[in-house]
């Protein structure tokens, strides 16, 4: 287990913009993108980190980038520290293996989520109008129930400290344009099914995924992280019972034990016991190892 990381100052680089997860250097014509050990749930920073959680964010990103990499381009130029500017070199040790020097794009302004079965917000929305972000759904699913087929349902990117919002395609296309809202969902909806057919016969239920696309040079790219257990909803085959929430792999552990508490969602954050910091990195070493084999040193 490596010494967690909870924040990054990094000297001689440049301006850091702070994310929930990534602290991000502005390096000129491309960008340093350092995986932290941060948790956010219900879009707030945790005060305590989760060891080793930068690292595997990073390793599956990387593994999915390049197992994808055929559908769409993305923004990932390098892993290795050797490859970065020398203003990175002195602090080679605490980069490597949870930093990525990337491409600059313009982000689009939504998130790009696709959903295979009705589960959180999906759920919910689904519970008050049937339907999830305009797309109506047959009557009478039950929580965690497979979709008749996967859904396109952008968000709005909310600000730190906000909450996302599920919008329509419509919405969506009134911000971006509807031949690249329609080439979005597209490439969407086919990076879903791929990364499905991938985790199917190793045991795991991609449930819903969240997608991030930027623009550099007039080409569409994937960036930020992919289909990791911060940005995906993964739940063991073995254990799946619709009709109520599911076993997972990912962050719904520690979501489940926040709702246990009398705490209204903003910050502060509560406190977390060793326990419940131990089984969420528990399941972050277990995501990385049953979808790509590898094993955390």
């Amino acid at each position: 287990m490596s010494a967690p990381v909870l924040i990054t100052a990094l000297e001689g680089l440049g301006p850091r913009h702070q994310g929930k997860v990534r602290d991000i250097y502005d390096l000129g014509d491309r960008l340093l993108l350092v995986a932290t050990d941060r948790i956010s749930a219900f879009d707030v920073v945790m005060a305590e980190p989760i060891p080793d959680k930068g690292r595997i964010l990073t390793r599956l990103s990387a593994f999915w980038f390049r197992h994808l990499g055929d559908v769409v381009p993305n923004h990932l130029l390098s892993l290795e520290v050797e490859d970065f500017p020398p203003a990175c070199q002195p602090h080679r040790e605490m980069l490597q293996d949870r930093s990525m020097l990337v491409k600059k794009t313009r982000p689009l302004p939504v998130e790009c989520i696709v959903r295979g079965y009705l589960s959180g917000s999906g759920w919910a929305e689904y519970r008050a109008s049937g339907g999830i972000g305009g797309l109506m759904l047959p009557p009478g699913l039950v929580e965690s129930a497979r979709l008749p087929q996967p859904l396109f349902t952008p968000s709005t990117k909310a600000e730190l400290g906000e909450h996302d919002e599920n919008i329509s395609f419509e919405a969506m296309a009134a911000q971006v344009g509807q031949d690249l809202a329609a080439r979005v969902r597209e490439v969407s909806l086919t990076l879903y099914l791929r990364a499905q057919a991938w985790a199917e016969p190793r045991g795991i239920i991609l449930a819903d995924t969240k997608f991030e696309f930027g623009l550099a040079e007039g080409e569409l790219l994937l960036i930020d992280e992919v289909l990791t257990p911060d940005s995906s909803r993964f739940w063991p085959q073995e254990d799946y019972r619709p009709g109520g929430p599911q076993k997972s792999y990912d962050k719904q552990y520690l979501r489940d034990y926040l709702e246990s508490l009398d705490w209204p969602k903003k910050p502060p954050p509560p406190p977390l016991p060793p326990e419940v910091i131990a089984n969420t990195r528990a399941r972050y070493v277990q995501a990385l190892k049953v979808l790509t084999g590898e094993e955390l040193e």
